[in-house]
């Protein structure tokens, strides 16, 4: 098998001529983006506007500096994400719209537009084929599909129920209408630790599907739960959990099929941008920053989505982990980051499970910029 490759620049710079908006677009040309796009293709940069209260997603100045380069190439880009599938400040285009203006994706700023890919409600996409363990066919937003190029840009950072979010999983849930993002949650169900509830009632109110009920403790309504983890992540007294052993292996590979047809119909017609600072233990959904985890590292492109989430990993578990962060064990060099915060979600599998059903190749080769 022959080698993915992988570019990486760290953080460390000298003087003007090698800004980080300057390495980012010298990467893309070391990647090879000109000989994807051809003149006039429309260009999604698929990316996360952050949720309201998060302060840690991709900058904008360093979209600018991939908006630019798609023009040079004499490609048309615009921004785009999908709807959530929970109630937030994304949950329709309106207010996702907003959240992305609000946080710099201006057309002042960004110099293209912003098109949510779904529609207003969510409920613009495709059904795509796929030879899946779990799916025959993904449902992925339109205007994704209907896109030229994609430039799939990620902010790499851990998650409560994947381990960690990176290329695959922006691909996965980030392509998927909110109907789509439920395919890949199905089966999973929260679980109530009676022993641990006090009954306060904070995770009905936070429950998008209206899952959970009070009697003395709260109840969850199996024919209703998605298995966001929306209650799991805000009860004060830890009483929430799923069936880990069982559960999450099964969301992750429904994540890397999701992830193959967000892929499909556009081949050598994909580049992927990692950017490994501002690391958090939670994801961009959540409407806070918690501290990272390890110091910032650097960017990452490749065309390959599993290599560059692999050497992502690489990269971060081989860093001393900040003491002073959510990380409670595993933070020596060589140590994996991400169990040291999530210990019941094995994040990596997902790379495993990608490679065997042909969405990219866990063996790669690193070459500096």
């Amino acid at each position: 098998m022959t080698n993915s490759i992988v570019f990486f620049s760290g953080m460390r710079i000298k003087n003007p001529e090698e800004n980080n908006s300057v390495r980012i677009q010298n990467l893309c040309k070391r990647a090879g983006l000109s000989g994807m796009i051809q003149e006039g293709d429309l260009t999604a940069i698929k990316l996360h506007f952050g949720e309201i209260g998060n302060d840690t997603y991709i900058r904008p100045v360093f979209v600018r500096a991939v908006v630019e380069e798609i023009r040079n190439c004499l490609g048309k880009p615009f921004l785009t994400d999908t709807n959530t599938m929970y109630v937030g400040s994304r949950h329709n285009a309106a207010d996702h719209l907003s959240t992305a203006i609000r946080h710099g994706f201006a057309y002042a700023v960004v110099d293209c537009p912003v098109i949510i890919a779904d529609g207003l409600k969510g409920n613009n996409y495709r059904e795509v084929p796929i030879d899946g363990k779990h799916f025959k066919t993904v449902k992925i937003a339109q205007d994704i599909a209907d896109a030229d190029v994609m430039v799939v840009m990620s902010h790499v950072k851990g998650h409560a129920l994947a381990g960690f979010g990176g290329a695959i999983k922006n691909l996965a849930m980030g392509c998927a209408p909110p109907v789509g993002k439920r395919d890949q949650h199905q089966g999973m169900q929260a679980e109530i630790d009676e022993s641990r509830c006090v009954g306060c009632g904070y995770c009905v109110t936070q429950c998008p599907f209206n899952a959970i009920r009070m009697g003395k403790k709260a109840v969850v309504d199996r024919s209703v739960c998605y298995g966001c983890s929306a209650c799991l992540q805000v009860c004060p007294e830890k009483a929430i959990s799923l069936n880990w052993q069982r559960d999450v292996p099964r969301f992750l590979e429904r994540m890397g099929e999701y992830a193959l047809g967000a892929v499909a119909g556009k081949p050598d017609k994909i580049l992927y941008i990692s950017f490994l600072m501002d690391i958090t233990p939670d994801c961009d959904c959540v409407p806070w920053s918690d501290m990272p985890i390890v110091p910032d590292i650097g960017f990452l492109v490749s065309s390959d989505p599993v290599a560059i989430d692999a050497a992502a990993l690489n990269l971060i578990n081989r860093e001393q982990g900040l003491t002073c962060s959510s990380l409670h064990c595993h933070h020596g060099p060589g140590e994996d980051k991400f169990t040291g915060v999530w210990d019941y979600v094995n994040g990596a599998y997902i790379l495993e499970y990608a490679e065997k059903i042909g969405l990219g190749s866990r063996t790669y080769e690193l070459i500096e910029v």
